[in-house]
């Protein structure tokens, strides 16, 4: 059974208080949550698994446990340490060198310069049109679309209601389509070649004959 934000909040109060019931129950409905959360933002992340991040994001929510003074939602406090840690995860991944079993026969066709410059375009017109959005916009379709989050994680991250998640949602959704189809379509650019200068050919004018 899924606990309610004050369940859980009443919950993780009296956990960090040193009580081990309450402690071991916190940890039994979280898990699945955060296990959810890690396995949306990590995927097939090769060096770690979605249930290795879940269970340091356990840890460390134990030994954090006594910070938490009840001001604010739970939830928002977990996904903030799993946040984290999905980022440490990806961080590592990056400093891992990658085994190949061998050597490919036939020639590797990588992305050239060519396409990741239009990647790199792409990506920056993405963030230009989300920094036309309010702060709380940008959040909700990062967690929403970028991250994959549920409407009750983004409003348990966020601190606010599934309710206002999905207004916020919509609106902005809303003001970027209209941006979108006001903006006016660009033509392909086409530089004109310069060709050599060609002789000036002259024109045959008929004037009027003196009578």
């Amino acid at each position: 059974m899924l606990l309610s934000d004050t369940d859980f909040n009443r919950l993780a109060v009296t956990a960090a208080r040193g009580d081990r019931t309450a402690v071991n129950e916190l940890i039994t409905h979280l898990y699945p949550l955060v296990l959810k959360y890690c396995r949306r933002r990590i995927g097939a992340l090769p060096s770690h698994s979605a249930e290795d991040v879940t269970q340091e994001v356990c840890l460390a929510l134990v030994k954090a446990l006594p910070t938490y003074t009840g001001q604010g939602r739970f939830l928002a406090f977990a996904y903030g340490i799993a946040s984290n840690k999905v980022v440490d995860a990806f961080r590592c991944s990056t400093r891992l060198p990658q085994p190949v079993a061998e050597l490919p026969d036939t020639e590797c066709h990588r992305d050239g310069p060519e396409i990741h410059a239009l990647h790199h375009d792409e990506q920056h017109h993405i963030e230009a049109l989300l920094a036309t959005l309010t702060v709380r916009q940008q959040k909700v379709l990062r967690l929403r679309i970028f991250h994959g989050l549920s409407t009750d994680e983004t409003a348990a991250v966020l601190a606010t209601t599934p309710g206002a998640v999905r207004v916020t949602q919509h609106r902005a959704l809303t003001r970027l389509k209209a941006q979108l189809t006001s903006a006016p379509s660009r033509p392909p650019e086409h530089r004109t070649r310069q060709h050599p200068a060609l002789p000036h050919r002259r024109q045959n004018k008929s004037y009027p004959r003196a009578s």
